[in-house]
């Protein structure tokens, strides 16, 4: 492997570690500013639930990876060095997305702007291929893009957002019309009812959902 590639590498190496310190602070200010805003449990608890939690979910993320190698585009019709340029404008532009929106207080996903700057720069690339190539035209963007496969992860982020807004309504709605009113005797009577059916939806999606696939690997 030439020098300039093992250079690559530690760069790489480097904004990977930069892009966890980044990541992680994002991702800390929306786990934790519901609970810590409510003083729902001390500090230390608090803390000590989301490193479970983000134990729990590195264990469990098996499939991002298979995103980042092939999801968005077909890594067999590009050169060694094109993809190695291609993950290196991925690391680089995600890094400088989160910590520009972490600076302007702005929500975003850590996921969400990974892979679509995984498709901006694997569009960049096959632009470039078909430019340099006569016998190629616009038509041919599709046979190095994993368009099926990109279609379907954009609009399964598109389309939990607003499954998550419209579910999320509906239970605070009714959460609200059930504890709003007299609040101590029905939250004596339904309140562990309803906290074991919240629980045990969370841990089905959060734990035995995720660890599905690699049980079954």
């Amino acid at each position: 492997m030439s020098e300039i590639y093992t250079v690559i590498v530690g760069i790489l190496g480097i904004l990977a570690i930069s892009g966890l310190f980044v990541g992680v602070t994002n991702d800390a200010v929306n786990f934790l500013n519901s609970a810590i805003g409510s003083k729902a449990a001390p500090m230390r608890t608090i803390l000590l639930v989301a490193s479970i939690g983000i134990i729990i979910g590195v264990v469990t993320s098996s499939g991002m990876m298979e995103v980042a190698r092939s999801g968005m585009f077909n890594p067999g019709l590009f050169t060694f060095h094109e993809v190695m340029m291609l993950y290196l404008g991925v690391m680089f532009a995600n890094i400088i997305l989160l910590d520009l929106y972490n600076s302007w207080g702005l929500p975003t996903s850590t996921t969400v702007s990974l892979i679509f700057c995984l498709l901006g720069a694997a569009i960049a690339v096959s632009i470039y291929k078909i430019s340099n190539d006569p016998e190629q035209g616009v038509s041919s963007l599709g046979h190095y893009i994993n368009t099926s496969r990109a279609m379907g992860i954009v609009s399964a982020i598109l389309l939990s957002v607003v499954i998550a807004f419209t579910c999320g309504t509906l239970v605070m709605y009714v959460s609200r019309m059930i504890f709003s009113f007299r609040y101590t005797a029905l939250f004596r009577r339904y309140g562990s009812l309803w906290c074991g059916a919240s629980l045990t939806a969370i841990v089905y999606f959060a734990v035995f959902k995720g660890l599905k696939s690699i049980l079954a690997g």
